[in-house]
């Protein structure tokens, strides 16, 4: 392992030093959080270049480790938060065990690492939240510059606070990728947001005409465009822009699998 702190960390955490109610290390020594009455773990969806299809990041995805939690999604735990502060209690957990289950492999930690923030999150604007998250992983000693946060779509009544988290974020070091529903919304967030990269959540329907126009926004922007859909019309938008594409793979991957 390449973090002597989080290696430390972690063999405090298996041996009782630090003993936590809501962290927990398992057999296959993945740790796992506690909260809402669930056990959590991590699984991570590999992100390809297009062009060439190597791995260049994996997605962080929280998943229930026992048999009745096992594949409810984030928001399903989500809903039983009974204030802003429990759901950011839950974001943060499930960031950060993605982050401890992502570094302690060697095979993944040489990639990117991209994390979800909540949408609920953004309601609660007054925290210093990049600080606190920067702390955690500076604590263990992991690269706040391999790590990108995905902040989630928002409408144009919610810009400024998008703009705010965004801000928040980057001024302690991390890289921002911004979720969009449709490729006809890039313009909107260039127009308003310095952002990393952008996930687009739907190419159906778009055109090579269409895909190029804004492609070349974001080409002359520097900004890495991530997408599920893998059409005729994105790649020939790419060969007419050069604009960095990563499709994101459907098959998640289970860090109980990795040696750690």
């Amino acid at each position: 392992m390449s973090y002597p702190a989080l290696k430390a960390y972690l063999e405090r955490l298996a041996t009782g030093e630090t003993p936590s109610s809501s962290l927990r290390l398992s057999s296959d020594g993945e740790v796992q959080g506690h909260i809402f009455n669930c056990w959590l773990g991590s699984t991570f969806l590999p992100i390809r270049e297009l062009s060439s299809g190597n791995i260049t990041a994996y997605a962080g995805r929280v998943c229930g480790v026992t048999a009745e939690d096992r594949g409810l999604p984030v928001w399903t735990y989500l809903d039983g938060a009974a204030s802003d502060d429990e759901s950011v209690a839950l974001d943060r957990l499930c960031r950060t065990l993605h982050a401890i289950n992502f570094f302690r492999s060697e095979e993944l930690a040489a990639h990117t690492l991209h994390l979800n923030v909540h949408d609920r999150l953004l309601s609660a604007v007054s925290s210093n939240h990049g600080m606190a998250f920067r702390r955690i992983l500076d604590s263990l000693g992991l690269p706040l510059e391999q790590v990108v946060l995905q902040l989630p779509a928002v409408n144009a009544r919610q810009n400024w606070m998008l703009n705010y988290v965004a801000d928040n974020y980057r001024r302690n070091g991390f890289r921002i990728s911004v979720k969009v529903a449709t490729a006809a919304q890039l313009p909107s967030v260039f127009g308003h947001a310095r952002v990393d990269a952008v996930r687009i959540a739907s190419l159906q329907g778009a055109s090579a005409a269409e895909l190029t126009k804004v492609l070349a926004q974001a080409a002359a922007l520097n900004v890495e465009i991530l997408a599920k859909d893998d059409t005729q019309a994105l790649r020939e938008a790419v060969a007419r822009t050069g604009a960095q594409v990563q499709l994101q793979d459907n098959a998640k991957r289970s860090t109980d699998r990795l040696a750690a």
